[in-house]
């Protein structure tokens, strides 16, 4: 689309509501928004939003009385972050993104570390992710290299390089995976603020709310008063030696800012970072679209150190709904035409021992034994393979295993028939799925409900990343075998828990419907593009427009 065609385009993209006479209805075509702001709610299941949605009286409310899909999908198998976020913006699956996990093995790397996190540059020398302190400590070269595609942002920018496109989120993967590499601003935490790309400099507004953060982070903080609605869930549950959570309502002492991002309060200085690049950009009130992504992190960091279930989630469901009320406030003070997109990079699975006590006996903790190092060495003295090396490698128990490529190839393929089978036949296993039977089929479309477990597997693949081998949990086993490092529960199964979450639209005047049936996160890009004028062509995109009015006019048209 050449520019000069740009608003006429964008005029004629969304239909709203035109007049009550259903005969000679007739829809009423707005120009473009200045601003999209695109949200995701990390690990905001769909189960989680249907339980909260009577309470909600803020940002949440007035989303669900726009345009409301609460069967969305994140289709693919690697319901992980990472592959999440990848989908959002960019319209493809996460495989075609090239986004295969938060983390892979790469055994061709010349560092020692083959752990590759998705949202770092690994050519750089002298960086790590793998060790644990590492990556805590941030000690990788944060970038959006890996993902293959180009995000909703970036193709704005091509057809109206005064577009800007900013992306703010609690984590950087978040960050950019949903803004991709050209993004005129992005930011994301790091330590005690918000950090940016490497070599660039902080914008005024950001550094001095860095500076206030910096202040108050250390500071004790007084216990949320409970909400009515979560006066039921407070209630303790056992786990691991002698630990709870089901009763927390995230007050700190003095020098506890390490939990502070497991807390509301971490989303609400999200939020204050976007309000400080609306403001100081002047997002939405220039003459061009902008675009806005911003990904909350803490309903993530609360499911996995809390579970999904109790007060803490409980009271995150309303400060989320609050804090992005008064998010949307602020924008109509401005006077800014507006419209919000709200999703998941995936949902959550609560705790296995609260399961159990609901009922639910299939819930249990992952077997310790179940992982690479293990089961590479049994294999390795099963077969007489000499030496101290690993013949087997992966990030954790489930997902992708790879073969050592220090092997000769027969070698190579008696490890992957001996490792699969062995994985295979463990009882807490669903399937173990050879790369070679992934490839051969093609990437699914349809209902992503039906589709089988390797079909879901194919949605993540990559020829050049995935593994040699793939396995797949069966429902209900948390793949944490101790809570020793304060995650409780998490995420990243080919289960509808994990793979269904919410997809929301509004814009002030959009009729308010409801459309039950599955629809997928590949199919946000697509349907923002047809709002704003960015035609994705139908071969870069694994998605559909949505249409979003709900009325006798099509929004994709």
């Amino acid at each position: 689309m050449q520019k000069s065609t740009f608003v006429t385009a964008l005029a004629a993209c969304i239909i709203f509501s035109g007049t009550a006479n259903a005969q000679d209805q007739k829809s009423e075509a707005k120009a473009p928004p200045k601003l999209i702001v695109a949200i995701s709610v990390d690990q905001l299941s769909a189960n989680l939003f249907s339980e909260y949605r009577s309470s909600f009286t803020g940002g949440l409310k007035r989303l669900a009385n726009g345009a409301v899909f609460p069967s969305g999908y994140q289709s693919h198998a690697a319901t992980e972050t990472c592959p999440g976020h990848s989908t959002i913006m960019t319209g493809v699956h996460s495989g075609r993104a090239g986004i295969i996990a938060n983390n892979w093995i790469d055994l061709s790397i010349k560092r020692e570390d083959k752990t590759v996190y998705c949202a770092e540059d690994e050519r750089i020398e002298g960086t790590s992710f793998g060790d644990i302190t590492a990556a805590m400590q941030g000690d990788y070269i944060a970038s959006a290299w890996h993902l293959l595609v180009p995000t909703l942002g970036e193709r704005l920018k091509k057809i109206s390089p005064e577009s800007r496109n900013v992306a703010v989120a609690g984590k950087d993967r978040a960050a950019l995976m949903m803004g991709g590499k050209n993004v005129d601003e992005i930011y994301w935490w790091k330590g005690k603020g918000f950090s940016t790309l490497q070599g660039r400099k902080t914008l005024p507004s950001v550094a001095a709310l860095n500076e206030a953060i910096g202040a108050k982070i250390d500071k004790a903080r007084p216990a949320y008063e409970i909400p009515a609605q979560c006066v039921a869930r407070n209630a303790r549950i056992m786990h691991g030696d002698g630990k709870s959570v089901g009763d927390y309502a995230f007050q700190r002492p003095d020098g506890a800012a390490s939990i502070y991002r497991g807390s509301p309060d971490f989303d609400g200085s999200v939020i204050d970072a976007a309000t400080a690049l609306v403001e100081e950009m002047k997002l939405g009130q220039l003459d061009t679209t902008d675009i806005l992504s911003v990904g909350l992190s803490a309903t993530d960091y609360i499911g996995h150190a809390f579970g999904t279930e109790g007060l803490e989630m409980c009271i995150q469901m309303s400060e989320v709904d609050r804090s992005l009320g008064e998010f949307f406030d602020i924008l109509d003070s401005k006077g800014i035409d507006y419209a919000v997109m709200l999703t998941s990079d995936h949902g959550g699975l609560d705790l296995p021992e609260r399961m159990s006590l609901q009922g639910v006996p299939a819930a249990q903790r992952v077997d310790p034994k179940l992982n690479a190092k293990t089961i590479g060495e049994i294999v390795a003295k099963d077969l007489a393979i000499a030496g101290d090396k690993p013949v087997l490698y992966a990030d954790s128990p489930f997902g992708d295993y790879y073969v050592s490529l220090e092997l000769a190839e027969p070698q190579r393929q008696r490890v992957k028939d001996a490792a699969m089978a062995l994985i295979g036949a463990h009882a807490q296993v669903e399937v173990v799925l050879d790369r070679d039977d992934i490839m051969d089929i093609s990437v699914p479309s349809g209902s992503p409900e039906e589709w089988t477990l390797v079909q879901r597997a194919r949605a993540s693949f990559h020829p050049d990343r995935s593994g040699d081998f793939i396995v797949l949990l069966k429902k209900a086993v948390t793949p944490i075998a101790t809570t020793a490092r304060g995650y409780v529960a998490t995420h990243g199964s080919p289960w509808d828990y994990d793979r269904r979450v919410p997809i929301l639209f509004w814009r002030e005047g959009i009729r308010q419907f409801e459309q039950p049936l599955s629809v997928m996160t590949v199919d946000i890009a697509p349907t923002l593009g047809a709002l704003i004028g960015v035609d994705i062509p139908a071969d870069e995109t694994d998605g559909t427009c949505l249409d979003i009015d709900g009325g006798p006019g099509n929004s994709c048209d």
